[in-house]
C-alpha cells in the first residue's frame, strides 16, 4: 500500500507498485480466473453457470442482509458490535437466530463481528450450527412447515452448542484481538469515489429479484419473453459476479476485513463487504462445480447406499464449503431420495457460504467451529433416525 501511496503523490504509479499494492493473493485469484477462460467450451459453460449462481444464490442475499444491518446502525447511531458487546450473555442466541434466517447473510454478519473481536467463539459455533444456507429457501418453498421446524431446531441446537462451548472453554477461547476500527475518515479526507458502485447498485436490485424467484423454482428467463433465448438471467448473474470480483481484487485498498471500518456510510460498507464475500463464494462454487464436472462424482448416487449410513454421509457433505452441495442434499430430500434424518444432519452440520469468509479471515476458528458442529449434527440425525425411521 505504501508503494501505491508514494506513487500517487509523485505521479509515478507503475505496474510494479500496483502489483505490490494488490498483494500476492489477489494476483493469484486474478490469474486463476483468467486461466479458466482457456478451458474447453463445455467447461466454460460450467464456469459461467457457477459464477452466475454465486451471485444470484448468495451475493444478492448477503447484500440485502448487510444493507439492512449497516443502515440500521447508521440510522440508530449505533454499532452492532457495541450492542453485542454490551449484552454479552445474549451473544450466542442472537448469533443462532441470525444463522437460522434463510440464506447466508446473517451468518456472514456474525462471522464479520467475530473477526472484529466482538463475539465469543461459542457464538461462531452457534451461527454455523444454526445456519442452513441458501438450501433453506428451497426447503421453505417446497415444504414450508418442515422448513420452519428445521430453522427453529437449528436455532435451539445452535444456542445450546454455543453456550456449551463458551462454558467449556471460556469466553476468551480463540477470541480474535480487536483491530482498530475507525468510526470515520481522518479530518480532511473523504470517502473514496468508485464510479463502479452505481453500476453495482443497478445490477443488485434485479439480481435480488431474479435470485428470489429462482429459489422459488420460477423460470426467470421466461419472464423476458422473446429475449429468453439469450439467457438473460445467466448474463446478469455473470455480469454482477465479475463486477464484484473485479471491484475487490483490483482495488488495493480492499483488505480481508469487510465491515471493520465504518467510514463511507452503509452503502459503501455493503458494497465492499458483499464484494469480499462474492470473491470467495465464486472460488468455492468453481472448486465444487469443476471438481464434480471433471471427477464425475454424483452425490445422488453416493446417497443411494445402505440406509444407516445416509445420515452420516449427509453430515459429511455438510462439511463442504458453500451451498451447492447442500442444495443437492435438500433436493434429494424433497424428491424423496433421502430421509428426514439426513436432511436434519446436513442442515445442522453445513455452514453455507459463510464458511468462505470465515476461512479467509479466521481459518483456524472456521475449521474448529465446523468440527464442533458435527457433534450435534450426528446426535440429532441419528436420534431422529433411531426413533422415527
Amino acid at each position: 500500500m505504501t508503494a501505491l501511496v508514494v506513487g500517487a503523490r509523485t505521479g509515478l504509479i507503475t505496474s510494479a507498485n500496483y502489483a505490490r499494492a494488490l498483494g500476492p493473493w489477489k494476483l493469484v485469484l486474478l490469474f486463476a480466473l483468467v486461466a479458466l477462460t482457456l478451458v474447453g467450451p463445455e467447461a466454460r459453460g460450467v464456469i459461467a453457470a457457477a459464477i452466475a449462481d454465486a451471485y444470484l444464490q448468495v451475493s444478492v442475499f448477503v447484500a440485502a442482509t448487510l444493507g439492512v444491518i449497516y443502515t440500521f446502525e447508521s440510522r440508530m447511531k449505533t454499532d452492532l458490535a457495541v450492542v453485542l458487546d454490551r449484552y454479552r450473555a445474549w451473544q450466542v442466541p442472537i448469533a443462532a437466530l441470525l444463522g437460522a434466517l434463510p440464506g447466508c447473510g446473517g451468518a456472514v454478519a456474525v462471522v464479520t463481528q467475530y473477526v472484529r473481536g466482538t463475539l465469543t467463539f461459542g457464538s461462531v459455533v452457534a451461527v454455523l450450527t444454526a445456519t442452513m444456507g441458501d438450501a433453506a429457501f428451497l426447503l421453505l418453498a417446497a415444504e414450508p412447515g418442515t422448513g420452519i421446524a428445521i430453522f427453529a431446531l437449528g436455532a435451539i441446537v445452535g444456542t445450546t452448542s454455543g453456550y456449551i462451548i463458551d462454558w467449556t472453554h471460556g469466553t476468551n477461547f480463540m477470541r480474535v484481538a480487536r483491530p482498530d476500527a475507525p468510526e470515520s475518515l481522518p479530518l480532511g479526507d473523504a470517502p473514496r469515489v468508485n464510479p463502479l458502485r452505481p453500476i453495482w447498485a443497478v445490477l443488485i436490485v434485479p439480481g435480488f429479484i431474479l435470485g428470489a424467484l429462482d429459489l422459488m423454482q420460477v423460470d426467470t428467463d421466461a419472464l423476458f419473453g422473446p429475449l429468453a433465448v439469450y439467457e438473460p438471467t445467466l448474463i446478469l448473474g455473470v455480469a454482477g459476479a465479475l463486477l464484484a470480483f473485479g471491484m475487490w481484487t483490483l482495488d488495493p485498498e480492499q483488505k480481508f476485513d469487510p465491515g471493520i471500518c465504518r467510514a463511507g456510510g452503509p452503502f459503501v460498507r455493503t458494497v465492499d463487504a458483499t464484494n469480499f464475500v462474492t470473491v470467495w463464494v465464486i472460488v468455492g462454487f468453481l472448486v465444487y462445480e469443476l471438481g464434480t464436472h471433471f471427477s464425475g462424482i454424483d452425490l445422488a448416487a453416493v446417497f443411494n447406499t445402505w440406509a444407516p449410513l445416509i445420515p452420516l454421509l449427509a453430515v459429511l457433505v455438510g462439511f463442504l464449503p458453500g451451498c451447492g452441495p447442500q442444495i443437492v442434499v435438500t433436493t434429494l430430500y424433497i424428491s424423496g431420495a433421502m430421509p428426514l434424518s439426513g436432511q436434519l444432519g446436513n442442515a445442522i452440520s453445513n455452514d453455507g457460504d459463510a464458511l468462505f469468509p470465515a476461512i479467509a479471515m479466521a481459518p483456524r476458528a472456521a475449521v474448529v467451529a465446523t468440527l464442533y458442529s458435527a457433534v450435534p449434527a450426528i446426535l440429532v440425525a441419528y436420534g431422529y433416525f433411531l426413533m422415527f425411521e
